[in-house]
């Protein structure tokens, strides 16, 4: 394709609602030992635990964010990210359960209510690729968070806990079967805005919450959704989260990577190709955790959550 035609919009999937996203609030990992990976992230990402259930522990990401590690059936053997919820802002209008429904029912989004009974409202909704989505009202862990978590985990921590802390969310790292789908059914549902489009994926802005690159394949391409030339079946739809960047502080990249590999861990560096870690301006490393995610620190912070982007494609 042509620079013009693949980076060219698409119809936009529905009609703007005017929202936008107030604060983050979950990421639910589906994981087949829930309190071994919840342990990880607490030594190694200074995440507390919030409550554990014997099904489920919801650790807080710094004051801004929670995560929600749930055990997975048997015959899932690796980590997944199965769900993201997000706080919203109506606008001129404060949160009202019945206006979110018949929005969402304008748009043929199908919303599923989700309550507590103490407060917090919220509706699951299906992405393009069928990932769950849930808006909600900012009376659930977002609330939560604002009161110091007291609980205690069942099991010792895997290694010495690092002084590390999580203070941004620098990226999810969406693969979706139609990226320019996906970008405007997140920008004309809660709000998210768009950097540039690549061609093959755009950083999308979640507000103040953190940022999404979404990559994946490109409908204005004449061969989209066509089968391989070859005559083999084509890749299978790929609806994931495969990988999550969380900014932590302070960020010096040879103490980052002394800290991971003393503990027996990883250190795959990611500048986004653009040279050596001491000399770009994005640094990082990818890491796996104990159920098999690729987690990716970095030095992003809100002050500097585009300096990827920049690096790699200074000129727009």
């Amino acid at each position: 394709m042509t620079k013009e035609l693949a980076t060219a919009p698409i119809k936009p999937l529905f009609a703007p609602t005017g929202w936008k996203t107030a604060a983050l609030e979950h990421i639910t990992f589906q994981v087949p030992d829930y309190r071994k990976e919840a342990a990880f992230y607490i030594a190694l990402m200074n995440w507390k635990l919030r409550s554990d259930d014997g099904k489920q522990a919801v650790l807080d990401i710094g004051d801004w964010g929670s995560a929600i590690f749930k055990a997975a059936p048997p015959e899932q053997t690796t980590a997944l990210v199965v769900g993201i919820g997000y706080a919203i802002d109506l606008g001129n209008a404060p949160w009202n359960a019945k206006t979110v429904e018949e929005e969402l029912r304008k748009r043929d989004l199908n919303p599923v209510a989700d309550k507590d009974g103490k407060g917090f409202e919220s509706f699951h909704v299906k992405d393009p690729d069928g990932f769950d989505v849930q808006i909600c009202n900012s009376n659930g862990l977002v609330k939560a968070r604002k009161t110091p978590p007291t609980a205690k985990l069942e099991v010792e921590l895997p290694f010495e806990a690092t002084n590390w802390q999580t203070v941004w969310l620098d990226h999810f790292s969406y693969a979706a079967t139609n990226y320019k789908a996906t970008v405007s059914y997140f920008k004309n549902l809660i709000g998210w805005q768009g950097t540039y489009d690549e061609g093959s994926q755009e950083e999308v802005l979640m507000g103040d919450v953190g940022d999404a690159l979404i990559r994946g394949g490109n409908p204005n391409d004449p061969n989209f959704g066509k089968p391989p030339a070859n005559g083999k079946k084509g890749a299978p739809r790929n609806v994931r989260i495969n990988h999550i960047s969380f900014g932590i502080q302070p960020f010096d990249p040879d103490a980052v990577k002394d800290g991971l590999e003393k503990r027996g861990l990883r250190a795959r560096i990611d500048t986004g190709n653009t040279g050596d870690i001491h000399q770009t301006a994005y640094k990082s490393f990818h890491t796996g955790t104990p159920n098999g995610y690729d987690l990716q620190m970095s030095c992003v912070t809100k002050d500097t959550r585009l300096i990827g982007s920049v690096s790699m494609q200074p000129k727009q």
